[in-house]
Order: structure tokens, then sequence, then C-alpha cells
């Protein structure tokens, strides 16, 4: 009992000994750092697809962050490092891609789906409302008159025989 005790005020000594500092940069160059930063928040993750190399934790996301790095120690500039990218990986690699000719389609084609629907859709609630102001408007026939008469009388002539 009084060797537990005796261990807690030690304990509660020592932790009081200890305090809290600020972290320190992990990284030699904080400025290239950031430049690296900057340009992975402009690529694709190609293995999470809607990610940056910046956020994503995937192999190829780390070595086209380091791919990235070298390049900028080696003087290129951030846009020789993105058309580098897209030579190499395609348009897909950007995260924010281009408007081009021949993706015009990716960035129109869903406004384009949703303006055939809609015409779809009007063409056939017009057809449905025609149909349906045509049967209303035609009249009963007079074996008709006597068989609703008929059957709202409950005197049916098909259930008698």
């Amino acid at each position: 009992m009084f060797k537990g005790i005796l261990l807690g005020v030690l304990m509660a000594l020592t932790v009081s000994q200890v305090y809290a500092s600020e972290a320190q940069p992990v990284v030699e160059d904080v400025v290239l750092e950031k430049r690296v930063t900057a340009v992975s928040q402009e690529l694709r993750c190609l293995v999470c697809q809607n990610q940056t190399i910046a956020e994503s934790h995937a192999e190829l996301a780390i070595d086209l962050k380091n791919q990235v790095r070298e390049m900028l120690k080696q003087g290129k500039s951030q846009q020789e490092i993105v058309d580098y990218m897209v030579q190499r990986y395609g348009d897909f690699v950007l995260y924010r891609p281009q408007m081009k000719t021949r993706n015009w389609l990716l960035w129109f084609g869903p406004f384009v789906l949703l303006a055939l629907a809609l015409g779809v859709l009007f063409i056939k609630l017009r057809q449905r409302q025609k149909a349906l102001v045509q049967q209303e408007a035609a009249p009963l026939s007079a074996e008709e008159h006597g068989r609703a008469a008929l059957l709202l009388s409950g005197i049916d002539k098909g259930a008698q025989s």
C-alpha cells in the first residue's frame, strides 16, 4: 500500500517536469515543401481519383510528390511540371481539367443529357394529356349507357348467367 502511494507521488512529480513545446518542422526546406504542396494540389491521384496527390496516402501519390519535389529542386517551374505530368498521364491527372475542344463532351454532356431528358418528359406528358382529353370527350354509346346503368343498379346480366 505504501509502495503504491510512493509510486503515485513520484509519477506526479516527474510528469510535472514535462513541458510541451511547438513541434519542429520535419522537412529541411519549408519553402520547397510549400511549393511541392502547391503543385500537388493541382494533380489528381491516379489511384484515389477523388483526391489530389497532396491529400492522398497512396504509394503512387507519394511517388508523384517525390517526383514533383525532385523537379522543383532541378529548377523547373510549376507549369513545366504540370505539363510533364499531363504529357505522361493525360488530362486526367489534372484535378481541375482544362476546357478543350476534345473534352467538351465531358464539360457539357451532362447538361445536354438533362435537356434531352426534360424534352422527352415534356413530350410524353403532352401525349398523355391529349389522350386523357380525348377519352373524356368521347360520349358513351347507347349500349355502354345501358351497361353502366345495370352495373350501377347492381343487376348484371353477365353475372346472372
